[in-house]
Parts: structure tokens; sequence; C-alpha cells
């Protein structure tokens, strides 16, 4: 039998057919291009900052101008901004991805979908870029990282797990649906 027809029958027979449901690396790989993307800005603003707090115009004519310290207070932070993007980018580009079955524990570079009050969402639990978001084969995919709330209720658990953690405000069921 092809393996679409046992697909479109597994359900109704009560069989829990998984396949693979997303390319993981190409996950990774757009996460990589989505940093390389927002460092490349985030080195422009600093870059342009700081060309402005060190402009001759930039010089304070009075006790009161501040214009001159406050470019460079945000060339300082656009900087640092930049720096971590490139530390994020080192981190993936460095990943080594595994695949996780049904009885392995969920850890860092685990695609995870997760079901809450009904509903579906993908989550990627990467090294660093938290709350970064992409798009790969029609799905959404958030990134979290194993300090966050949802990434420290993760760690550990496996695909099946069922359990109750605080959403905005009230207590909900989770169920990790699949890991990959």
């Amino acid at each position: 039998m092809r393996k679409n027809a046992l697909l479109s029958i597994a359900p109704s027979l009560g069989v829990a057919f998984h396949e693979r449901l997303v390319n993981k690396a190409a996950v990774v790989q757009k996460i990589i291009a989505h940093l390389a993307a927002e460092l490349e800005a985030s080195g422009q603003s600093a870059r342009a900052a700081h060309a402005e707090a060190t402009d001759e115009q930039s010089k304070a004519e009075n006790k009161y101008d501040t214009r001159g310290l406050e470019a460079s207070y945000l060339a300082r932070g656009q900087s640092r901004q930049a720096a971590e993007t490139a530390d994020a980018l080192e981190q993936f580009a460095a990943l080594v991805l595994r695949e996780f079955g049904p009885t392995d524990e969920i850890d860092l570079g685990a695609l995870v979908e997760l079901e809450t009050r009904g509903e579906r969402t993908w989550y990627f639990l990467g090294p660093r870029a938290g709350g970064t978001e992409v798009v790969q084969s029609r799905r959404e995919i958030l990134v979290i990282t194993p300090q966050s709330p949802l990434g420290q209720q993760l760690i550990g658990r496996k695909q099946g797990d069922r359990w109750e953690m605080q959403l905005g405000g009230t207590r909900t069921t989770c169920r990790a649906v699949a890991v990959e």
C-alpha cells in the first residue's frame, strides 16, 4: 500500500502514524538567514548612530544640549545588540542537529509541536534568539530558549506527555504532539 494511502486511513484505524513533518535543517537555515539580516541591519544602525555621536554638529552648545550624549548611548546599545546577534548566529551555525524519537527527552535542538487549548503551535528549542519566528512547510515556528518559561517546561518531557502550566493567568493543559 502506498504511503499516502496509509496516512489517509491510519486515523480511522486508530493508528498513530508519524512522519517527519518539518525539515529541521531548513528551519535552522532560515533562523541563520534571519539572524544574518538582523545583524546587517543592526550593524548599519550602530554605524549610523556612531557617526551621529561623533559628528561635529553633535557637540553640545550648552550644558542642556545632550544630543551627542544621547547618540552615543544609542550607538553603544545598537553595537551591543549587533554583538548579541552575532553570538546567536555563531551558536546556531555550530548547533549539531539530531533527530528526536518518541521516547527521547526534549532538549536543545528539538522541534516541538505543542497543543494548548485545542490549538497547535511549533517551537524550536534553540541556544539563543528567543522570539525569532520563521515559516517552514507553511508552519510558523517560534524559537524559544531553555531559559524561557516555556523552554523550562519542555526540557525533559517526551512526545505525548501532558502537563498543566500557567498560561495567560489560567492553568491550562499542554501536550507535546510531536518532537523532531
